[in-house]
């Protein structure tokens, strides 16, 4: 990492280690005086090898981080906890009540899938004759060390973290519990004022509310960048896409496959389909949410209703009703469950983690599925760069899928309007509502190149002048 000679009273300086110049693997340092304070913890999330080893080497001795700000609970943001936990961590991770029940779920389940393709890959290897030594980053006991660690921060409720350190959680309006965090440094009669935040939503979105426009001033912004050169599609097309994709599949007898993150994509994806079959608009498909961490995870978005919008706080709260279920809606648990759908007649829709198709059971579906024209293959989010989810979206001809090639004869749809991050021009809108008036500068992560030189060269045009795009390991000078 490059070194720094600070004029400011305190040394203060900022650098990634994760998530700079790529999408996923979020993992920052906030530097004050000698102390690092991480924000966010997550896994690198691509082709198996490089994630691997990208995850294993960690880049921060455990024993220099005072405290980590946990801003949402996606495997990319907080998948690496456990292995923190693992290799000595023993500090405090801030994080709102909802991400620590989603953080919770997601690690878990991560510590599992590890589990679980070990096994499969010992098998294979052996029956192929070849060695394997490959272990899980880390496992369940390190999952639930982590989570023990973990301390829940209601939103607006500024607290101490350290020496004249606060935080304080805004709504990030991204997934349940998502944050952008407030950190002010106050020393020596200075004060240093950041937001990072995390991953930032949208306006308008189903279930949660909108991004909030935290308080104060800032003098620096660390900025995702995710959908950096890219405008969403209106809602209201992608429902009537949505809604144009079932009745052809009911048409054909065919199936749709829907690769999605178990958090808040599931749960706004069956709101969506709620509303279609109340209207009328669509007719009564088998829908089957085959994740149990999607099923676990629709019970959190019960629990936690100070994240709601008005619209489903009311639907909830007044009138007991469910927008996450209905008659048509089924939730697998068991394995066995899960491969009896490979046999199911369609018409059938599968909601199916993982939202990249990098592990999961959504790859056995596809396994079963891919090479069937009548069956539809929907992306409804991000996927990263080499990862199987962004094969089939690019639409490659031949797939891999553990170990064996399978043709793309499948159609392939893509859905933009139901991700959860905000595009250029709803980031700009955002910005112009936070005071800036004193900004020194802002910090693009949490993007590919393409996207972030769009980006920086679009926020420029629009009158913010320091805008970097963070290398990864490079130190940032905050004063």
């Amino acid at each position: 990492m490059t070194g720094i000679c600070y004029n400011f009273p305190m040394n203060a300086g900022f650098y990634s280690l994760g998530a700079a110049e790529e999408v996923t693997g979020s993992k920052h340092v906030l530097e004050i005086d000698g102390l690092s304070y991480l924000i966010d913890c997550g896994s690198f999330q691509g082709s198996r090898a490089e994630a691997d080893r990208k995850n294993r080497n960690f880049g921060i001795a455990e024993d220099r981080i005072e405290g980590v700000i946990l801003t949402h609970g996606h495997l990319d943001h907080c998948g690496l906890l456990p292995l923190l936990a693992k290799r000595g961590y023993n500090g405090n991770v801030y994080a709102t009540p909802a991400t620590r029940d989603i953080a919770s779920l997601i690690m878990m389940d991560s510590a599992n899938i590890q589990a679980r393709d070990a096994k499969y890959l010992k098998s294979q290897a052996q029956k192929k004759g070849q060695k394997f030594d490959w272990e899980p980053l880390y496992a369940e006991v390190d999952a639930i060390k982590a989570v023990s660690q973990t301390i829940g921060v209601s939103y607006n409720r500024p607290m101490y973290i350290g020496d004249g350190v606060s935080l304080e959680f805004y709504d990030a309006g991204h997934i349940l519990g998502s944050a952008i965090a407030s950190i002010k440094v106050k020393k020596g009669g200075e004060e240093l004022h950041i937001l990072a935040t995390g991953d930032l939503g949208r306006k308008g979105k189903p279930i949660i509310r909108n991004p909030a426009i935290p308080e104060g001033t800032p003098d620096y912004i660390i900025l995702e960048s995710t959908y950096g050169d890219r405008l969403h599609d209106s809602t209201d097309d992608a429902i009537k896409k949505l809604a144009e994709i079932a009745r052809r599949t009911v048409e054909r007898k065919g199936k749709i496959l829907i690769p999605s993150f178990a958090i808040e994509r599931t749960q706004e994806l069956v709101y969506y389909f709620h509303l279609l079959v109340d209207d009328g608009i669509i007719p009564e498909v088998p829908i089957y949410v085959d994740s149990p961490m999607a099923t676990n995870a629709t019970t959190i978005f019960q629990v936690h209703p100070e994240c709601y919008n008005a619209e489903i706080k009311e639907a909830f709260i007044k009138h007991h009703k469910n927008p996450f279920g209905f008659n048509s809606l089924h939730f697998t648990t068991s394995v066995q469950e899960s491969k009896a759908l490979n046999d199911h007649p369609g018409p059938l829709i599968i909601i199916s983690a993982d939202g990249m198709c990098e592990a999961g059971r959504i790859q056995h579906h596809l396994m079963h599925n891919i090479q069937d024209s009548n069956t539809t293959i929907m992306t409804v989010g991000y996927m990263a760069e080499n990862t199987l989810g962004r094969r089939i979206r690019n639409r490659e001809k031949e797939v891999k899928i553990h170990g064996d090639w399978y043709k793309v004869n499948a159609a392939v749809e893509e859905i933009n309007a139901f991700s959860a991050h905000a595009d250029y021009a709803e980031t700009l809108e955002w910005l112009k509502a936070v005071d800036t008036s004193k900004l020194k500068g802002i910090f693009l992560v949490h993007g590919e190149r393409k996207s972030q030189n769009f980006l920086k060269k679009f926020l420029e045009e629009n009158g913010y002048p320091n805008v970097q795009i963070v290398s990864y390991g490079q130190t940032y000078e905050l004063n």
